[in-house]
């Protein structure tokens, strides 16, 4: 792919392409330094929240680079509609010092956790927290 279309797909178009890196904003920032990350490829990326203040236009760029980045990428996230699409593997934190791992996406994991567990473990728990002892 052409490096203009390539940029213009995380949402680079026209005169954004030409302008230097430094008069980017924060977001143009990040959408670029995510865009040069994936076409640099590598072994493994770390990805933390990556769908956060991504436009749907990006968010699109970015599950499609995944589906075609030739290595491991571990993505940590919230976004369970993302997980499930670009997730081929599972590390999943159950509570109580207890993770697991399941080979599959999002969706399948949540009903693997439900055979498992009990419907109780699919809703959402509220954290609870130990106080710090001196």
């Amino acid at each position: 792919m052409p490096s203009r279309a390539y940029v213009s797909a995380f949402g680079f178009k026209g005169p954004d392409q030409q302008k230097p890196a430094g008069v980017l904003s924060g977001g143009e920032r990040n959408r670029l330094n995510l865009a040069l990350t994936l076409k640099q490829g590598g072994n493994l990326l770390l990805l933390d929240e990556p769908t956060n203040d991504l436009d749907v236009e990006t968010l699109g760029s970015l599950e499609n680079a995944l589906l075609e980045f030739p290595g491991c990428a571990v993505v940590i996230s919230h976004d369970r509609w993302f997980l499930d699409r670009v997730a081929t593997h599972i590390l999943a934190y159950e509570g109580e010092s207890k993770w697991f791992w399941f080979e599959g996406n999002f969706e399948s994991y949540e009903e693997n956790k439900i055979a498992r567990l009990g419907i109780d473990a699919a809703r959402p728990h509220r954290a609870t927290y130990r106080k710090l002892t001196r």
